[in-house]
């Protein structure tokens, strides 16, 4: 997969700050008009924020966030904070648009706040320094600030750049590929394989599936096997128990979409590992073990209960097929009680959880990581307990145990 198609949720969000005349527009231009390719630009309308997808060396794929100017003066304001707080979901490292001019407001105090309250990595960028009297000025403010731009110990890093001149912008973007998240030690699939290993994949072809395509996970975990040197051998239920026989030796591992796991769980010896797309999914972004803690609440529920099923995308019908339909209905199945079931859709993920007795979220191969994450922490913050798709219904088919044995949590 080439960088250019890296999926949205595999990319380095960053989010760029600041208010309306802080030069954050040109600072954006500055870091994006040098050794990159523009990819994709999803506009939204002018207050809304702007991301594109792009190559951002020594980076790599990037998506940055240009976000709308936060105030002209004075505080943020309920309605500010609240659009500030949800590119902040989305964001990996922030950058914060400074006019060396006019130093650190109450307004960036304010975002400065927010980025430490998100425990996100910052950087504050002095812009418009390309006047020598402004960068002193500027400088002189500065080693009064140092101090209190401090993170769990780490000064926080501040830079002085001029777009005009391109002056700092290099120095800029080697910042922030030393502030990016390590990820290359994660795997969706790899570390349970040897080279020459033989994996079965179950993907079911259904009405519900993109026409000619298999959905991202599959994608993901074929690409992850054949990186370390193992053999995928992907056929659907109906022919896993004679492709099993034809094989000539047993599958390191079988895989299974979720919806085909009582199918491949009544087929596959109990001797051959069998895990699922989404358990894996839900390893690799870090939230497996909350959706195992959260999912034996199914087990306690009770009449006029509510449960949230919240989905990351509003277009992918295989979700929404999922979502709507069948979880709803494997509940009411599996419990016997008459619960209240609630759906929410892309990012209208409710602020307050506590009336739900569980919620219940999609593999989110739509979202990137720190925000299924977040929204997962969120919950469980508020003592209310999350699981996703894949982990319920394996709990409802009574499959859990079996599909998590072989998967270090």
């Amino acid at each position: 997969m080439g960088m250019n198609n890296t999926p949205a949720g595999e990319r380095v969000h960053i989010g760029f700050f600041g208010r309306r005349n802080a030069g954050k527009s040109s600072l954006l231009n500055a870091v994006t008009g040098q050794e990159l390719a523009v990819v994709s630009e999803i506009r939204g309308t002018t207050t809304d924020p702007v991301y594109k997808a792009m190559e951002l060396l020594p980076l790599g794929p990037v998506m940055l966030i240009d976000t709308p100017g936060f105030d002209d003066e004075g505080t943020l304001g309920e309605q500010r904070v609240k659009k500030a707080k949800q590119v902040l979901d989305k964001t990996d490292i922030a950058v914060l648009a400074v006019d060396a001019a006019e130093g650190m407001t109450v307004c960036d105090e304010e975002l400065t706040a927010l980025f430490r309250e998100r425990e996100i990595p910052f950087i504050i960028v002095y812009t418009k320094t390309d006047a020598a009297d402004t960068a002193r000025s500027a400088d002189t403010r500065l080693g009064e600030q140092r101090e209190e731009v401090r993170d769990k110990n780490k000064i926080t890093s501040v830079m002085h750049v001029s777009a005009v001149t391109g002056t700092g912008i290099h120095e800029l973007k080697e910042r922030l590929a030393a502030m990016c998240p390590d990820r290359e030690e994660r795997h969706l699939v790899a570390d349970l394989v040897k080279p020459l290993d033989m994996v079965v994949l179950v993907v079911p072809i259904d009405s519900a599936a993109p026409k000619g395509r298999l959905i991202l996970p599959q994608q993901q975990v074929i690409r992850d096997l054949l990186e370390v040197g193992a053999v995928p051998v992907a056929v659907r239920e109906s022919e896993l128990a004679e492709a099993l026989a034809k094989l000539g030796e047993k599958p390191a591992l079988v895989i299974t979409d979720s919806q085909a796991f009582e199918e491949a769980a009544a087929v596959v010896p109990e001797d051959i590992p069998l895990t699922s797309f989404s358990i894996l999914m839900a390893r690799y972004k870090g939230f497996l073990k909350i959706a195992v803690e959260g999912v034996r609440a199914i087990d306690s529920l009770r009449d006029g209960d509510r449960v949230l099923i919240a989905e990351g995308c509003t277009h992918h019908r295989q979700c929404d097929d999922i979502g709507t339909v069948k979880i709803p209905r494997f509940l009411k199945q599996y419990t016997g009680k008459d619960i209240c079931i609630e759906t929410a859709s892309g990012t209208g993920f409710p602020e307050d959880l506590t009336p739900y007795a569980l919620v219940i979220h999609c593999g989110g191969c739509m979202l990137n990581e720190r925000e299924v994450l977040r929204r997962m922490q969120f919950a469980k913050r508020q003592g209310v307990p999350v699981t996703n798709y894949g982990t319920a219904i394996a709990q409802m088919k009574g499959i859990l145990e079996r599909s998590i044995a072989h998967v270090h949590i």
